[in-house]
């Protein structure tokens, strides 16, 4: 399916975007345009304003559009990954967790479908990093095949991880995003051992998840991302790297890596 013209959309429903959501209805199962947009806001949508207006022009001058498609249909061919719907939308200007830090961009995914939220651009690279991300969770939600209220605070960690060692080994080190070195070694193993590794079997939709994924409140911020990635990349230390395969390989075993990694360094 490929990109989906949104800048088509946005010229005629830009500020009234509760409307605009009511073309998504079908991508969305039993959800009002109303519940969509609070949904996308929560993962960095614009809301409308003067300079979302300035994101949106700049993102044409730039032809993000056909650039998403084009990298779209190249990692698609690539890694043998599933046709989705891609949805470009102009980022939200508030910081927030789900922002790809300073550089402004944010994603959000789901198994048969996939939304980039994006501001202009100098280094279209950064959205070639965006993409491998968010793409990756697409492919390996539709490999693992669960249903979302049995995904675990473990396979929600490794799922970041994963996702941003794909940026590492398609894009290189200098496109990953800050909370990959967030904190040192030191820190990730006192985080784990007083945060994490009790709380791995909490559900998505237990309030303990979010809170320790995304660093809520008095925890460290970005716990789970970061943890996540210290686990993958451990992991692929000692395993040979095949992005298709890390599609489908078993949290539990990047788990298992990790514990005898911080058994043998104690």
């Amino acid at each position: 399916m490929g990109i989906i013209r949104t800048d088509y959309w946005m010229e005629k429903e830009f500020d009234r975007p509760v409307k605009l959501c009511e073309k998504l209805e079908p991508f969305f199962i039993k959800q009002t345009p109303k519940e969509i947009y609070t949904q996308l806001l929560n993962f960095g949508m614009y809301r409308p304003s003067r300079s979302a207006r300035i994101i949106i022009d700049r993102m044409k001058e730039q032809k993000a559009w056909t650039q998403v498609e084009q990298l779209f249909h190249h990692y698609k061919e690539k890694w043998n990954g599933p046709d989705i719907p891609v949805f470009l939308f102009p980022v939200a200007q508030a910081g927030g967790f789900f922002l790809r830090e300073a550089k402004s961009k944010a994603g959000v995914s789901f198994p048969d479908k996939m939304f980039l939220f994006l501001s202009h651009f100098e280094d279209p690279k950064e959205i070639e990093a965006l993409m491998v991300h968010e793409y990756h969770h697409v492919c390996r939600l539709r490999k693992l095949n669960k249903r979302m209220e049995d995904y675990t605070l473990l396979d929600s960690i490794i799922i970041e991880g994963l996702a941003e060692y794909a940026v590492l080994k398609n894009c290189g080190s200098e496109y990953l995003a800050t909370w990959c070195r967030m904190y040192n070694k030191k820190e990730l193993l006192k985080f784990w051992d007083k945060y994490i590794k009790k709380q791995l079997g909490t559900k998505k939709n237990e309030r303990g998840h979010d809170e320790l994924l995304y660093g809520e409140g008095r925890l460290p911020r970005l716990l789970g991302y970061a943890i996540g990635y210290d686990i993958v990349e451990h992991f692929y230390k000692t395993n040979p790297y095949s992005t298709k395969l890390s599609f489908s390989i078993p949290a539990i075993e990047y788990l298992e890596n990790y514990k005898n990694y911080i058994e043998k360094s104690q």
